[in-house]
């Protein structure tokens, strides 16, 4: 498993880590058992980086998390939490009393004195303009309860006003195969800064596993099911914004054009990990078989899996089948 640089924290993080939203809510329920199963099956396969968030099964998630690694003493895994959405997403509510408030229940959940890494979650733009907000979190970071931050974001705008900011560890964006604006902007930037970036929604809530048809079905209180056009959060969170019928034939074209040997899943995640200024990438799993194949797809970037040519191939379908409708709106 390739490591890579946390920004400037001096931590090395792997090029495939685990996005643990799956372990909380809203994709179906998975068991205590089986989310620890996952966590176990991702840290032994070298997985070095576990992303959760408050919100995640209002903290269900990393009080998971919590439990595993109390079970690992010198476990060399990151956690990097989420603070911001528990409540309204008000400007108002961002401010040092409410992040001592937030970022110690995390500590709770996750019994650590200090959060290795926390991200404020896709807050308002005016959260991320303003000054403020920084120095409220170096103020969290002075005082010993995080031990770096970043900014979780919703639009490439928003990334580049974070990435301006001289203290931020790292953005956490969309990146997939379905949405390509952060190649333009975003990637660069981050790079030329230092600032790290983890792609998140890197399978496009599924999408690009390759597996669903038009007669597949979701839970109930599956967001797939639920958030398709919005209804609940960000649409771009849900099968990356992209309508579920054009995700459907772009993802067959994709898949058709993988070599023999090598899944649709696994080429996604490693050309995302292969692209400049991605630092992690960070799909989640709901049991051990998709953590496995999930941290086995870093061995593609050893060799044996000819990125350029896919590279090519998904921004030809980009081009012809999505960029109209996705690459303006985040």
């Amino acid at each position: 498993m390739q490591k890579r640089p946390l920004g400037r924290t001096g931590r090395d993080v792997s090029a495939i880590g685990l996005g643990t939203w799956q372990l909380g809510a809203d994709w179906g329920s998975v068991s205590e058992d089986d989310a620890l199963a996952v966590l176990a099956a991702s840290a032994d396969r070298g997985v070095t980086l576990f992303d959760t968030a408050d919100v995640y099964g209002d903290g269900r998630s990393e009080s998971l998390i919590g439990r595993f690694l109390a079970d690992r003493p010198g476990h060399g895994i990151t956690v990097a939490t989420k603070m911001g959405r528990r409540g309204p997403q008000d400007p108002q509510n961002y401010n040092l009393e409410n992040f001592r408030a937030w970022t110690a229940r995390s500590r709770a959940n996750l019994g650590v004195d200090t959060l290795d890494l926390v991200q404020l979650h896709c807050p308002p733009s005016a959260v991320i303009e303003d000054a403020a907000t920084y120095d409220a979190l170096d103020a969290l970071v002075a005082e010993g309860a995080i031990g770096a931050y970043g900014v979780s974001v919703e639009t490439c705008a928003q990334a580049l006003a974070v990435i301006a900011r001289p203290n931020v560890t790292n953005v956490q964006i969309i990146f997939n195969p379905f949405r390509l604006k952060p190649l333009d902007e975003v990637l660069p930037a981050a790079a030329a800064a230092g600032v790290a970036i983890f792609a998140r929604v890197p399978l496009a809530s599924g999408l690009l596993s390759g597996k669903y048809t038009a007669a597949t079905t979701f839970a109930d209180n599956d967001h797939r099911s639920y958030n398709r056009h919005g209804e609940a959060f960000d649409r771009g969170e849900t099968f990356s914004g992209v309508d579920y019928g054009i995700g459907l034939a772009a993802a067959t074209e994709l898949a058709a054009a993988v070599p023999d040997g090598v899944s649709l899943p696994a080429a996604t995640l490693a050309w995302i990990a292969s692209q400049t200024g991605v630092t992690s990438v960070i799909p989640g799993a709901r049991n051990v078989r998709q953590a496995v194949s999930n941290a086995d797809a870093a061995a593609l970037l050893d060799g044996g899996f000819d990125v350029d040519a896919f590279d090519a191939i998904v921004r030809d379908v980009y081009d012809r089948r999505l960029r109209e409708a996705v690459h303006p709106l985040w």
